[in-house]
């Protein structure tokens, strides 16, 4: 009898373990984000709202900006030692393409297709296709037609530029006022070096090493009057509003956003050039590799989070990356109501003609897009870039 008690006994405690193994959890994890795009001024809200709701997954978000080109090298270095200190990126094409050309980040499609179901499905036309370029590397939260425009002041520039020759005359005839950031670290930037091979009428757009040669002639002749070049947005948007120049580059973001936060003044106009072609942009989600397994399931849930209709609305802001949301109907009256507010009152009406009538291209993939900000760094910048 005795025997047969313990055994009773064992038997009894095994099935208590596993009983307690179904009913134990996984401790919350703490998520460290970098944003290498600016896009914390449109997601951050909604990874907090995450945090919220899921506390018993999520202990804590760090946040964290970092310039794009230095980001690639400091993840290498971490994967060499065999460290994952950053979960979680959020990044342009820039990071993203130099990302995926080093191998450095998790692949998510299809590989992982069971944890993001029917997410393709979700995403309107114009962000399905920047979807694309991902190569399933990342996953897109936010989505802009970009650009290339033209802003200026309109107290200064009264011979707004219409093609290129123009815009080189006007650069040649005002040397100093003209000014546009690094393509490396710019939405407006690169969006302006990938739009001229639309409207110089290269032969390639997507080939900037044999393709892009009416480009390049460009830009070099461009270089001479130009002062020098920002590392960023931020910066040029700052002297375009206190009036040490007159003119840039710029996206559609970046001509509401700045006008609304009132470090360029309201007033200020865009202008397109004739034969313009929109070239998109947008931001993603991407997971370097090395992260462990416990926090991988939390991530790819706040993926799925970030992209309902609730995050996507938040996205509309005050108008940063107009109009922001990435997935289908999220209309702007679905946005909060000072998003609503600043939409109305600093949006353009000739956006919604110019968003119909000319056409819209994918910006260039990974490999070609490191090729063209390398030429750019090389041929174009490296003197003058600050």
């Amino acid at each position: 009898m005795a025997f047969k008690a313990v055994k009773v006994a064992a038997v009894f405690a095994s099935f208590g373990a596993v009983f307690a193994s179904f009913g134990a959890r996984a401790e919350p994890v703490a998520i460290n984000i970098v944003d290498v795009a600016g896009n914390l001024q449109l997601t951050q809200k909604g990874f907090e709202a995450f945090k919220a709701k899921y506390p018993n997954l999520v202990s804590n978000i760090t946040f964290t900006n970092a310039p794009a080109p230095q980001l690639p090298g400091k993840i290498k270095a971490m994967q060499a030692a065999g460290r994952s200190d950053i979960d979680l990126v959020v990044t342009g094409t820039d990071a993203l393409a130099a990302g995926i050309q080093q191998g450095l980040w998790e692949k998510l499609l299809p590989d992982q297709s069971k944890a993001f179901p029917g997410v393709l499905d979700k995403y309107a036309p114009g962000p399905h296709k920047m979807q694309d370029i991902t190569q399933g590397y990342g996953l897109e939260v936010t989505y802009m037609p970009a650009g290339p425009l033209i802003e200026y002041n309109p107290a200064k520039v009264t011979d707004v530029p219409k093609t290129p020759d123009q815009l080189l005359a006007w650069c040649k005839t005002h040397p100093n006022k003209l000014i546009y950031a690094r393509p490396a670290n710019s939405g407006p930037g690169r969006t302006f070096l990938m739009g001229l091979p639309y409207i110089l009428g290269d032969k390639d757009p997507m080939d900037p090493d044999k393709g892009w040669d009416k480009t390049w002639a460009f830009l070099k002749q461009l270089n001479d009057c130009i002062p020098y070049y920002p590392s960023g947005t931020s910066a040029v948007m700052k002297e375009l509003g206190e009036g040490t120049r007159d003119m840039t580059v710029t996206v559609t973001g970046w001509d509401i956003n700045p006008r609304a936060l009132g470090i360029v003044p309201a007033e200020f106009k865009i202008g397109a050039f004739d034969n313009m072609t929109w070239v998109n942009d947008a931001h993603y989600m991407v997971i370097p590799k090395g992260v462990p397994k416990e926090k991988l399931d939390v991530l790819y849930k706040l993926m799925n989070f970030m992209r309902e209709p609730a995050q996507q609305a938040l996205t509309y802001d005050d108008g940063y990356f107009y109009p922001g949301p990435a997935v289908k109907d999220v209309p702007l009256s679905m946005a909060p109501a000072k998003s609503q507010e600043v939409i109305q009152k600093y949006g353009r009406p000739e956006y919604a003609k110019l968003l119909a009538d000319r056409p819209h291209v994918v910006p260039l993939n990974a490999q070609a897009m490191v090729a063209a900000f390398q030429k750019w760094d090389r041929e174009i910048g490296a003197q003058k870039i600050k």
